[in-house]
């Protein structure tokens, strides 16, 4: 039966190059579409590194078509991003590229990025730093968020940088009284922070920044966004800086 020995060049051949290249099932008869199936499965059987083949090859696919997607999200969302107006920004200000980064304080790998950041932004020098309040952990990480922005509104982008160090640093369970302490411990007026708290103010910076997210298809922490590269996870420094050098490549 020529099906026999069709079955293994076909398939191979529709893999290569596509269905298109492949055999016209419809025109075989019941018995023909039986044969051929059980030489195939008989073939994958005698050749599993096809399928591994196949799969590798939709990944990288898939990855590319992603990444794709993600740079088309990065361009239509670029203002709010890297110039929304009420993000802290930090880093190298006038830097050539942009490191945007969604947190939540009560977030295990957003600590460990931490280092990661401060490193990329110590070895590079050249990088913009633009964090993101997205507290996504349940009411302990919208309580620290709140006093986190209530602390810039009050007292500003240096005393703001301080409670998020102390945040990302405190192990406790955020409440009013914990928080008064850690504002205390840095000579802030922690009657005024908490008293912004649930203002207006505060509560759009963080809605608008979810609705951003929720725009960006980000559902986890930390999210970033390096130039036009979307990075959704955790990163060390090492592979932050060869995306970074890949930005400028494409950026000429």
């Amino acid at each position: 039966m020529i099906l026999r020995h069709a079955a293994p060049a076909l398939l191979g051949l529709s893999l290569i190059t596509g269905p298109a290249q492949a055999l016209d099932l419809n025109a075989l008869s019941a018995s023909e579409k039986e044969e051929f199936g059980a030489q195939v499965r008989e073939y994958l059987l005698e050749n599993p590194e096809v399928i591994i083949e196949a799969i590798n090859i939709l990944e990288q696919r898939n990855a590319v078509a992603e990444a794709a997607a993600d740079q088309e999200l990065v361009a239509a969302n670029a203002e709010e991003l890297f110039n929304d107006g009420y993000s802290w920004v930090g880093g190298n200000p006038e830097g050539d590229i942009t490191l945007v980064e969604f947190m939540d304080y009560r977030c295990g790998y957003c600590r460990r990025a931490v280092p990661e950041v401060a490193d990329l932004l110590a070895e590079d020098g050249n990088i913009r730093l633009v964090i993101k309040e997205f507290p996504i952990l349940g009411e302990a990480s919208v309580l620290s968020s709140r006093f986190a922005v209530a602390t810039k509104h009050v007292a500003g982008d240096d005393a703001y940088k301080q409670v998020h160090d102390a945040l990302l640093e405190f192990g406790g369970e955020p409440t009013e009284v914990s928080l008064r302490r850690i504002s205390d411990g840095l000579g802030l007026d922690s009657d005024a922070i908490v008293a912004a708290m649930d203002s207006d103010q505060v509560t759009d910076e963080i809605t608008r920044t979810r609705a951003l997210a929720q725009r960006m298809q980000i559902t986890g922490t930390p999210s970033f966004v390096l130039g036009t590269e979307m990075l959704r996870g955790f990163l060390p420094a090492d592979q932050m800086l060869q995306i970074a050098k890949g930005v400028r490549a494409e950026q000429g």
